[in-house]
């Protein structure tokens, strides 16, 4: 019988085993090894490769660039991304921040209306809230006839509105009108005014760098004798928005009594003691916030885009890796 079972088994067919090769990508695994050029090409990339990084690392250091997010980190919340052109950041659709809200609840967001596609929303990032400031100055008359306007109180208010800065100054020429009925300044304010150089100092140090709001604030940098950069000035008798809002013309230039009534129920500068810096800017940031998205999503479309800078942290800093654009103390050490 075993000897039948062997000529059987001889006569069956015999099966060749024959090896499957592996897969070494597709959807079914991971990609196989990436197969990298030879040659002095790719020696030479690999070498300037080497000294970006370098440079890269310096600058980090030295805090002149925010490190990049590496690959396998987590991003910002709400899928925000930290490397996007300036002033610009995308977000997820749907997320917005209300325009009575303080951007320090919303760290890391940005407000203001969607102008992307449907997937993706660009808007333009809003400064911190201690970018802000609102200011209001009251004049006195000095010169012949009192018709010269100068400086006697400065009130500077945060953007939730509290108090900075309200003092008195003493002008540089003899008060010859205190315009009671409107600056609310008389001859007692004046023992405790300091005098105007001094004053001019302290101010000019909490504007610097800020972005100002004030109604028809142009005078009041005339009083200070100082000019305020433009793109950080908000001027709310010149806002199109405020007048849609109050149902008055888009060129209509409406005072700050009038605006406050119209759009926030509320009653300024009434009876005959004259005006409050004080509760004007706290009025005149209170205006700004109500249209501060959409104004800020305006200004950001109509203005040009600043070329970036080496020292900006929100710079592209591929664009800076010619020696052409590296000092000589950064280039020591990184080659």
């Amino acid at each position: 019988m075993s000897a039948g079972k062997g000529q059987m088994a001889a006569l069956l067919p015999h099966k060749a085993s024959v090896p499957i090769p592996k897969r070494t990508h597709g959807p079914a695994g991971p990609p196989g090894p990436k197969m990298t050029p030879q040659g002095p090409g790719s020696k030479k990339r690999s070498r300037k490769h080497q000294r970006f990084m370098e440079r890269q690392a310096l600058l980090e250091r030295r805090g002149l660039l925010r490190p990049r997010r590496r690959m396998g980190t987590q991003g910002p919340p709400g899928g925000l991304s930290s490397v996007t052109p300036r002033g610009w950041k995308v977000s997820r659709p749907g997320l917005s921040v209300s325009p009575s809200a303080s951007p320090d609840s919303t760290v890391g967001c940005c407000s203001g209306p969607a102008m992307g596609n449907s997937s993706t929303a660009v808007q333009p990032c809003l400064p911190r809230p201690k970018k802000y400031v609102a200011m209001d100055c009251e004049m006195v008359g000095t010169g012949p006839r009192g018709r010269q306007s100068e400086l006697a109180r400065c009130s500077i208010v945060s953007y939730d509105g509290d108090v900075i800065y309200d003092k008195y100054v003493l002008p540089l020429l003899p008060i010859v009108d205190f315009r009671t009925r409107w600056s609310g300044i008389t001859k007692r304010h004046m023992e405790s005014a300091i005098p105007f150089c001094a004053a001019q100092e302290e101010i000019l140090k909490i504007l610097k760098d800020k972005i100002v709001v004030g109604h028809a604030i142009h005078n009041d940098f005339q009083a200070l004798k100082y000019f305020h950069p433009k793109e950080r000035t908000r001027d709310t008798s010149r806002i199109p928005l405020l007048n849609q809002k109050a149902g008055l013309p888009p060129g209509a230039n409406a005072s700050l009594k009038s605006l406050a009534r119209h759009l926030l129920q509320k009653k300024i500068q009434v009876g005959c003691k004259g005006h409050s810096s004080v509760e004007d800017a706290q009025t005149a940031m209170e205006l700004y916030r109500l249209v501060e998205v959409p104004w800020e999503a305006e200004l950001a479309l109509s203005q040009p885009p600043r070329p970036p800078s080496p020292t900006d942290p929100i710079a592209d800093s591929h664009q800076y890796m010619d020696d052409q654009y590296w000092p000589q103390d950064l280039m020591v050490g990184t080659l």
